[in-house]
């Protein structure tokens, strides 16, 4: 079974004193891969050749030892070199068409995050300690790790709302659930998100269109705050926080729905949808997204293969 990574850990999971460390970890990581970005593009566009992942480390050991970003060495080594990997793979999927140009990081638009290998950090009985750091991180774990699992790699994040994550990556070995003699067809909706070939219909909460007023509010807000001012990364802020609660109560609609199926169907047959072209009638285009069938699907096919059932995608 290849290695999956649990749900991140709870909100704030990280304590004060730490956070200022992570956060320059994350401005540490983000300039080596948009400086790496940077490089690689003026090579690829101005002298017509490819920059290897050697190279790019090489430059970045030029950069630590320059009076310029002497700062880097106040932070571990090893998220550097974690984007860096990220970077070549991000254009190695470019160069092979699987994937557009490589994108520089925003510190306003992406999500914050720092990657450690096993080098990195120390895990002991439950208390996770990052390189460069003399105390544990306060974490509220969302779930006991599997009995003697040893995390391979740590990621520390942080999303647009402002909240702490800590994910950790574990070979875990899942049972296959017992054969059951049920099969069932899923036709997915609006009105209702799924249809069942028995019958039943399970509705669609549309968690964006209860929270719309909210939203609204919020953006409303946002839209009246000057550019660049406190107040406006303020209500930045707060219109992250409602685009969460309606993402992370969708998401947890939709486990709950695919685990169901997934434990009372042998065989799960659903149709093959055309949701991008659905996106651009704009009768849908906000019903859609918040029904969030590609999500569901997805969950549908790893549950499947994890615990031994059978998904059948049905041709349009």
């Amino acid at each position: 079974m290849p290695p999956r990574k649990p749900p991140p850990s709870g909100r704030g999971g990280i304590g004060l004193p730490r956070r200022g460390a992570v956060a320059r970890t994350f401005g540490c990581v983000r300039l080596v891969y948009n400086k790496a970005l940077e490089e690689r593009t003026r090579a690829h566009r101005v002298e017509g050749r490819r920059v290897s992942y050697v190279e790019s480390s090489a430059m970045l050991t030029a950069w630590k030892r320059d009076g310029e970003f002497g700062f880097l060495s106040e932070v571990s080594c090893v998220p550097w070199q974690q984007a860096l990997r990220h970077l070549q793979a991000a254009f190695t999927n470019f160069f092979a068409r699987r994937a557009g140009y490589p994108v520089f990081r925003s510190k306003k638009r992406s999500r914050a995050s720092a990657e450690y290998t096993r080098s990195a950090f120390r895990w002991r009985e439950g208390r996770l300690t990052l390189a460069k750091m003399d105390a544990p991180l306060d974490v509220r774990w969302s779930r006991p790790l599997p009995e003697d699992a040893q995390p391979s790699t740590v990621t520390v994040s942080q999303d647009a709302a402002g909240r702490w994550f800590v994910s950790l990556l574990v070979e875990e070995k899942i049972a296959p659930l017992p054969p059951v003699g049920r099969n069932v067809g899923v036709d997915v909706g609006i009105t209702a998100l799924v249809t069942l070939s028995t019958g039943e219909k399970i509705p669609n909460p549309r968690h964006e269109r209860r929270d719309r007023c909210r939203l609204a509010k919020a953006q409303r807000a946002l839209a009246r705050k000057e550019k660049g001012s406190n107040n406006r990364a303020k209500a930045r802020l707060k219109v992250a926080r409602v685009y969460a609660r309606i993402a992370d109560r969708r998401r947890d609609h939709l486990h709950k729905v695919t685990t169901r199926l997934v434990r009372e169907n042998q065989v799960i047959a659903v149709e093959d949808l055309a949701v991008r072209n659905m996106v651009r009638n704009r009768s849908l285009a906000r019903a859609v997204p918040d029904a969030s069938w590609r999500e569901l699907r997805s969950m549908l096919e790893y549950k499947a293969a994890w615990y031994g059932r059978t998904l059948v995608v049905a041709d349009r």
